[in-house]
């Protein structure tokens, strides 16, 4: 028998964000301030469809920015984290950080 209580469960995690392409993004975006398509898919390694899937669920959420431009002829697109984001990415930082001293040494 244990007689150790269980942890409680701890704060809920945001399952949108802890999504690893997702959070990588954010990580990402909130270093850099700004970062454009070309540059996130050097970065990450996803392919094309997959981080324009991604980028635009983060702006469906109000987390990500997008900006649209020509340059040279040739579309640029840049992404910037909200302050909806940034506060979002705070939370989900703060619960992580609880939910993992929950854990014994």
């Amino acid at each position: 028998m244990h007689d150790v209580a269980p942890p409680s469960a701890g704060p809920p995690v945001d399952a949108f964000l802890h999504e690893l392409v997702r959070l990588r993004l954010l990580v990402v975006l909130a270093v850099l301030k700004r970062a454009d398509f070309v540059y996130l898919l050097r970065q990450t390694g996803l392919s094309r469809g997959n981080l324009s899937v991604q980028m635009a669920k983060l702006a469906e959420a109000g987390l990500v920015d997008i900006e649209k431009s020509f340059v040279a002829n040739r579309p640029r697109t840049v992404y910037a984290l909200t302050r909806k984001g940034r506060a979002a990415l705070r939370a989900y930082k703060a619960d992580m950080t609880t939910l993992l001293e929950t854990l014994p040494d």
